[in-house]
């Protein structure tokens, strides 16, 4: 090979290398910010009702069919958070606590929810559920930049 062919071959295997290297970054931070918004958006299935009232049986017992907490299984217990999606995500700007698998990415807030939570003695697709509403103290996961919830913790 003469030293001038050698050079440009030199050349092309170092952008290639570049190129791989731009591309596997690029494709790191894709990768997360596709996986929070999927989580983000199950949240907001889950846990999100902020037209809802909650409060009674009928309502838990709907909610849980229509938002498909009762597939496979009935989902045990479940919470629907009553406020606006901003009030929620400002849940997120508060400090950082514990959340109960040990990660630091919890917050704490204080909003109006229904708990739904399983008969005991209900069976899949007829899942039964008592009502609880109340004003209480959520413990909720976020993540992201800027941080959206992507878990109800407690």
């Amino acid at each position: 090979m003469t030293p001038g062919i050698s050079k440009v071959v030199m050349a092309l295997q170092r952008i290639h290398a570049l190129l791989l290297l731009l591309l596997l970054t690029m494709l790191g931070l894709v990768q997360p910010s596709y996986g929070q918004d999927r989580m983000y958006q199950r949240f907001l299935r889950q846990h999100v009702d902020p037209e809802g009232t909650g409060g009674n049986d009928a309502y838990c017992n709907l909610m849980m069919q229509r938002r498909k907490m009762t597939v496979r299984q009935c989902k045990h217990v479940n919470t629907f958070i009553h406020e606006d999606i901003w009030n929620i995500r400002s849940i997120c700007s508060t400090t950082n606590i514990q959340c109960k698998n040990g990660k630091m990415n919890c917050h704490e807030g204080v909003v109006k929810v229904t708990d739904c939570r399983e008969t005991g003695s209900s069976r899949t697709p007829n899942c039964r559920y008592r009502a609880l509403a109340s004003t209480r103290r959520v413990v909720i996961a976020c993540e992201g930049n800027p941080e959206m919830p992507v878990h109800f913790d407690r």
